[in-house]
């Protein structure tokens, strides 16, 4: 999660606190990454994105974070000795906005991506010696959140952030590009430092198993179609997608990057699809799209079952992995019937929940109690919780969660929605 609710200074507000407090009531046992943290100040997704921040008190306001999932659970009458807890660990790379207007860190070039955000192509590309300096930070992050108390961090390779977009850049030079060895190369220093420096750290890995190119609003109809143009020639920039047919995946470097993941030891991996940025019908399936996003080319299920199907993959190739599933929230009430299904059939180990858990974060719990549920606080995938932060402000359920509902948030972000609907 990216709550956009931090403090400028990188440290945990209010509002994050209470997020943190209701993951621990959600009931669920295994708490991934709970946010994603920035590993230095220029690899910020947002302005209020907590991160690495050398000159303030981190390690407290992660230790706080922490204890408030502790309290949320203990406040539930839960036991808290078997609770798994983890921090996602990220740089935002060629996505970054640390201060406000974008400040890209881009790997790659990928004109279709600068086309569609107005990206300069001449931005400069992070050095060999940059990604370096990152990777090490990574490490100094993992040490902080070890410290912290946390199970595990996350080294997030998914949604066209840094280390997932380094794993497409066949057109990058040097070291760190290239041939598929170099793509994964700064992955694997950054795994080799945290088992050297944070001995009894689990490692796990959100990945977005495929990727597809950026979509646009078509001018008339305003349903997402590919921007790819005919003289752009093959699409070489998605990981696991096809370049001469890009809206079709290649599983062949995603499969070889999960086994490199098990020879390392790494045995806990959240499957995602897709990108936030490029085609956000792919990554979370959803009627309404957010205030930058496009109609749906398909109906939201199609894209549920695409999570659920290529989830099934991996876990028949990798039984030996522990497999967190995506894409759930839009079946709203037949959530839990298709999470019973999919982990009693053995077709994924873990049922992840993210959006849901923003609008009613103990439906775990209900569904583990058999407590009927409460179907005004279920997600229907309305997209507020994305059109704020793309907007600069707190993410959050603001039509169901009474704490934004009532919010002066909620006034801006509706003038917002009013003005982007005239226009």
């Amino acid at each position: 999660m990216e709550g956009w609710d931090g403090m400028p200074n990188g440290l945990p507000s209010e509002n994050t606190r209470r997020r943190w407090n209701r993951f621990g009531q959600s009931g669920a046992k295994l708490i991934w990454g709970g946010e994603a943290f920035a590993v230095q100040a220029d690899g910020r997704a947002n302005p209020n994105q907590l991160f690495l921040n050398p000159d303030a008190d981190v390690e407290r306001g992660l230790t706080g974070l922490r204890e408030e999932i502790l309290r949320g659970h203990q406040d539930q009458g839960l036991n808290t000795d078997d609770l798994v807890i983890g921090l996602q660990l990220t740089h935002s790379g060629r996505f970054s906005l640390p201060d406000g207007p974008p400040k890209p860190r881009p790997a790659d070039r990928n004109p279709v991506s600068d086309r569609k955000f107005g990206t300069d192509p001449n931005t400069p590309l992070l050095t060999d010696g940059e990604l370096e300096m990152i990777g090490e930070n990574f490490v100094r992050a993992a040490i902080v959140a070890q410290r912290a108390g946390f199970d595990f961090v996350d080294v997030k390779c998914c949604h066209s952030y840094l280390l997932h977009e380094l794993l497409s850049a066949r057109s990058r030079p040097g070291a760190y590009g290239g041939s598929y060895e170099n793509r994964i190369r700064l992955f694997k220093r950054i795994v080799s430092g945290i088992r050297s420096d944070c001995p009894g750290l689990e490692i796990g890995v959100r990945l977005s198993l495929v990727d597809l190119p950026p979509f646009v609003p078509n001018p008339d109809t305003r349903v997402g179609e590919v921007s790819i143009r005919e003289d752009d020639g093959p699409y070489t920039m998605g990981f696991g997608t096809d370049p001469n047919s890009p809206r079709d995946f290649d599983l062949d470097e995603p499969f070889r990057f999960l086994t490199e993941l098990a020879g390392l030891g790494i045995r806990l991996v959240n499957i995602t699809l897709g990108s936030p940025y490029f085609c956000p019908h792919v990554q979370r399936p959803a009627w309404y799209p957010p205030s930058d996003g496009y109609l749906p080319p398909e109906d939201p299920l199609a894209g549920v079952y695409r999570h659920i199907s290529m989830t099934r993959r991996v876990k028949e190739a990798f039984s030996g992995l522990t497999v967190v599933g995506s894409g759930y929230s839009y079946l709203q009430e037949w959530l839990p019937y298709v999470a019973e299904q999919e982990v009693g059939a053995g077709h994924v180990d873990l049922v992840g929940i993210g959006r849901m858990v923003l609008s009613y974060p103990d439906l775990p719990l209900h569904v583990l109690n058999n407590t009927p549920l409460d179907r005004r606080r279920i997600c229907r995938t309305f997209s507020d919780c994305t059109t704020a932060p793309r907007n600069g402000l707190p993410s959050g359920c603001y039509p169901l969660d009474d704490h934004y509902k009532v919010s002066t948030e909620a006034e801006q972000l509706k003038r917002l929605k009013k003005r982007l609907r005239a226009n």
